[in-house]
């Protein structure tokens, strides 16, 4: 295949650059390591039947109650007020997510989902270490242009989602015509932290490692980091996040 047959893939950095990408012509792979899309990959691997991924604690609350469902999210790391559970992975073990439906609002990730939805994205899917292999997978088979939406911190660029935009691109390159700097930064930096995740968001001091740390949560940090543990493929379809064939 010559490179003009290939898809597009490009990276954006932070929900603040989304509007330089032709997100209607593209699947949007929504990134936010630490933790939302860790965590919905995990729930959804141990059985949840779906996520509704909103992008305010109030709506959150008012569908938990309208359909009985779960209720939870954060705000600046920490469960928001009025909701019942946070957004750490080993919250949502099988024998309490199973078969439940969850209703979550993060700081980052759902707000880009959202975005990206109000954009008119082709397909939005999302991705995190825990999911790598399944994100990867599918993006090769679906022959489609991508972006890989780093869901960042208030705007502001990340090293663990530009990490992992790294990863899936070190995976899958050879699948896409790849003419962005974005993507070529994040593959650079995936290729240097590559042997030890943890240790390099350690080293670089990254913002959202001592965030998270400062809560004693080292072991979501590590989770959060290490690929295929919840190898399942989260995709948003009728307002609602559920495990999809790739």
């Amino acid at each position: 295949m010559s490179s003009n047959d290939k898809p597009a893939l490009y990276t954006s950095l932070s929900p603040a650059l989304l509007h330089l990408y032709d997100v209607s012509s593209s699947i949007v792979v929504i990134i936010d390591v630490l933790r939302a899309t860790s965590t919905i990959a995990t729930a959804l691997h141990n059985g949840a039947k779906s996520i509704i991924p909103v992008d305010s604690v109030a709506e959150c609350i008012r569908i938990g109650k309208q359909i009985d469902a779960i209720t939870a999210g954060e705000r600046d790391g920490q469960v928001a007020e009025g909701l019942q559970y946070g957004n750490s992975p080993f919250e949502y073990p099988n024998d309490f997510i199973g078969e439940k439906t969850l209703v979550l609002t993060t700081t980052n990730g759902t707000k880009l989902l959202h975005m990206a939805l109000d954009k008119g994205a082709r397909e939005i899917v999302t991705g995190s270490f825990p999911n790598l292999s399944a994100v990867c997978d599918f993006l090769i088979k679906s022959k489609q242009n991508v972006i890989l939406g780093c869901a960042a911190w208030k705007d502001r660029v990340n090293i663990e989602d530009t990490l992992f935009a790294g990863a899936v691109i070190e995976k899958v390159k050879e699948h896409f015509n790849i003419n962005c700097d974005s993507s070529q930064i994040a593959n650079s930096l995936y290729n240097e932290a590559k042997n030890d995740l943890y240790e390099f968001m350690k080293k670089k001091n990254a913002s959202h490692y001592h965030r998270l740390s400062n809560f004693g949560l080292e072991k979501d940090i590590r989770y959060c980091l290490t690929p295929d543990g919840a190898n399942v493929l989260p995709i948003y379809r009728d307002g609602k996040l559920s495990v999809g064939e790739w």
